[in-house]
């Protein structure tokens, strides 16, 4: 399945977190980057790892980290915390799947440096199917006029989109 080029990582990630995040992002409604949340990863991103070759940018894709161990690809992203795992896993989930269209077959790595985690991502047919639902759920997501009602969970606290949903 070819998907669509307006489907990124970043909206991947955003619709474990919140769909009202989705919505914005696709639209284009961005936080300030000035935000505090957005700098520490961005600082976590430069400063880590820095004998990796970083962000490399294949279409649609931003890719934290691509190296090659042994006869291997592997493909990393690079988190803050785990809190958001679930999402952080379906978005290198995403990049898996988009390279194995490509021809490209590749491992995925989650690493989280402030906790000393390193966590395998193996795209499978299971996780596969699942990525491609949700992707149609992101679409519909995003085909709306409006953005969805806006629902608290516990990332709002951290959200750079905090102000726009609850000042």
């Amino acid at each position: 399945m070819n998907i669509d080029r307006s489907i990124t990582g970043n909206l991947i990630n955003a619709f474990y977190i919140c769909c009202r995040k989705v919505w914005l992002f696709a639209h284009e409604i961005n936080p300030s980057t000035e935000n505090p949340y957005l700098e520490v990863g961005t600082l976590i991103g430069e400063e880590t790892y820095k004998r990796e070759k970083k962000e490399v940018h294949i279409g649609n894709m931003k890719i934290d980290i691509i190296k090659r161990e042994k006869d291997n690809v592997v493909v990393a992203e690079v988190k803050k915390s785990s809190k958001g795992i679930e999402a952080a896993k379906m978005q290198l989930l995403f990049y898996l799947y988009q390279l194995k269209e490509k021809g490209v077959e590749a491992k995925g790595e989650l690493l989280i440096p402030k906790e000393k985690k390193r966590i395998e991502v193996v795209l499978n047919e299971e996780n596969e199917r699942k990525l491609l639902q949700d992707i149609e759920k992101i679409k519909n997501i995003i085909s709306q006029d409006k953005p969805p009602e806006k629902v608290k969970n516990h990332f709002c606290r951290n959200c750079a989109y905090d102000e726009f949903c609850w000042s």
